[in-house]
């Protein structure tokens, strides 16, 4: 059980050296095309959380512990957002060179991305510790979701003029953060089986914080017709899923 959670964390934090490939390859996606792929990991990520991590968690404890995981997650997502936005660097007059700017735009979404993988290691974890195919599902959305990051990372690292071997090398590093977490949240579990329902609706309050914050506005940014055909997508393939295995 231990390594198909390695491994799959693994290829999920590997997305995002996928993402950055298309970038460096063939360039940015298409609006539509990244609208709807944005839209179809929100869409994944929210049934994941409602039909799942919420009451999965539920079932491992009670309410209270539910809610006051959910809430954790939140905060701890919320507070990876402010000191980022918060970054000395952000304010640095002296970056008004376009080169300059870029590289720092690439470096702190780099930083920021790696930070927010290490939660959503420890989901494919402890999805794996409720079910094998909620592990599996978790895995499947945190991979779709790393794409686009990955492109995020790449875009305006490539634009800066650094090399490619470089942002192929960031890119790898960045990736290693998912099955780091993962063995985190494999350490916490084997301390105590109690942990599985603190951090099952903790990863449902990190997953929801994304959504919310990240996947849905940019999606909607970039075509809001796309955008919520893949979120319709993305939650009508969960629940089939779910058909399919009950």
């Amino acid at each position: 059980m231990t390594s198909e959670i390695i491994w799959q964390s693994t290829i999920a934090g590997l997305a995002t050296l996928l993402g950055a490939i298309i970038i460096l390859l063939t360039g940015q996606l298409e609006e539509k095309a990244l609208a709807f792929l944005l839209g179809f990991a929100g869409g994944i990520m929210t049934s994941v959380v409602i039909f799942d991590l919420i009451p999965s968690s539920l079932v491992y404890g009670n309410a209270l512990v539910a809610l006051l995981g959910f809430c954790a997650g939140l905060i701890f997502m919320l507070s990876l957002d402010i000191i980022i936005a918060l970054c000395p660097s952000l304010k640095n007059k002296n970056l008004i060179e376009s080169n300059n700017r870029l590289l720092k735009m690439g470096y702190l979404i780099a930083i920021g991305i790696a930070l927010h993988d290490l939660p959503e290691g420890i989901a494919i974890a402890v999805g794996y510790a409720a079910e094998n195919d909620l592990g599996l599902i978790i895995a499947l959305s945190i991979g779709l979701h790393n794409i686009p990051e990955g492109m995020a990372i790449a875009a305006p690292l490539a634009m800066s003029k650094i090399p490619k071997s470089r942002i192929i090398i960031i890119c790898i590093l960045i990736s290693f953060f998912t099955p780091i977490g993962a063995l985190l949240g494999i350490l916490l579990i084997n301390i105590s089986s109690h942990f599985i329902s603190l951090l099952l609706a903790l990863a449902g309050g990190a997953m929801a914080f994304i959504v919310k914050n990240e996947l849905i506005p940019e999606s909607h940014h970039k075509h809001p017709s796309f955008a919520r055909f893949g979120f319709v997508i993305g939650i009508i393939l969960i629940l089939l899923i779910g058909i399919y295995h009950s």
